[in-house]
This record gives C-alpha cells, structure tokens and sequence, in this order.
C-alpha cells in the first residue's frame, strides 16, 4: 500500500468532514465516537471547537489543541 496522505478536507456538519486522499478515495467521515472515546479531544466536543482543524505537514487533520488522527485511520473510516 501507497503512503496515504489527505490532500483536501472540509468541515460538512456535526462530527462530520469530507476527505480526499492522494489515491483518489474520497468520502465522508464521522469521527464522533474517535472524538469522545479520547481524554485529548475533550475541547473538540465543542461543535465550533472542532471545526476549526487544518492540515499539519504530515499532511493530516489536526486541531490546536494538539489532538490529530493518522491518515490510515481516516483512510479506514471513509465511506
């Protein structure tokens, strides 16, 4: 298997974002049980908290706070 990178995201709604991978998959993801199951993400059960994430270099979704999720992990979830 390739390296698995995000090339583009955007916020949808909820817990939810649109993902588009380097292999050409694309989809949506929710990642609300990632999001409560983790003590580090407490700050992104806040709507307005969790949208605001970026891509960090690797590149992956990430947020301020410090918390961020391995692109296979979004790649594995995205319908």
């Amino acid at each position: 298997m390739e390296c698995v990178y995000i090339e583009d995201a955007y916020y949808i709604y909820n817990y939810k974002v649109f993902i588009k991978f380097n292999t050409g998959k694309s989809g949506e993801v929710n990642l609300q049980d990632i999001i409560f199951k983790y003590d580090d993400a407490k700050s992104l059960r806040e709507l307005n908290e969790f949208a605001n994430f970026s891509l960090d270099s690797w590149p992956t979704l990430c947020w301020s706070c410090g918390f961020d999720i391995a692109p296979e992990t979004l790649y594995d979830l995205c319908t």
